[in-house]
């Protein structure tokens, strides 16, 4: 009997050890939700597509939707993909109309952590509140305890809220004057 005890306390301890390993940290990761007023598919569209991501998040897009594809972006409407102020993001995973994750695989010149954001990646989640809205969940992980990495939350938590907020605005009701 005394050891099976050890053994299922050895087992529990055993499990609490490798959900507390395996929790990230609240300093370690950034959450950004809200409700876009859309149909899930348009906003998986805005968010994964050529078309979709220039009609509101940037000038330029270039998107190859599969695991290891690459997700190129650039905000300046002079410049162009390929060039040094482009943003190359890895898709490492999604599911179709539901959920993608990316990580960066090449910072835009000047980008001020171009180590620390190499470590980082980014889940986005959709998911149908209605037939004409969609909650967003962007979940981004793999930041450090170091003043760097915790100085890149900072510029991504700002960066993520203003896309979210962006998101939300492509699909706001235009107004229409009398």
């Amino acid at each position: 009997m005394r050891s099976i005890l050890i053994l299922v306390l050895a087992m529990l301890t055993s499990i609490s050890t490798t959900f507390a390993v395996g929790a990230e940290a609240p300093s370690t990761q950034l959450v950004h939700e809200d409700v876009v007023r859309a149909p899930i598919n348009a906003v998986w569209s805005a968010l994964t597509t050529k078309d979709g991501q220039e009609s509101w998040m940037v000038a330029h897009s270039e998107i190859d939707l599969r695991v290891g594809g690459r997700m190129q972006t650039h905000y300046d409407p002079k410049g162009q993909i390929g060039d040094a102020k482009t943003i190359e993001n890895t898709i490492l995973s999604f599911e179709p109309g539901r959920m993608f994750s990316i990580q960066v695989s090449k910072p835009p010149e000047g980008f001020p952590f171009p180590v620390e954001v190499k470590k980082m990646w980014t889940i986005i989640y959709l998911n149908a509140e209605s037939p004409d809205a969609t909650r967003v969940r962007i979940v981004s992980l793999g930041f450090g305890d170091d003043d760097n990495s915790q100085k890149m939350r900072q510029f991504f938590d700002r960066g993520n809220g203003y896309t979210l907020k962006k998101l939300q605005e492509r699909f706001a009701p235009k107004e229409t004057s009398h």
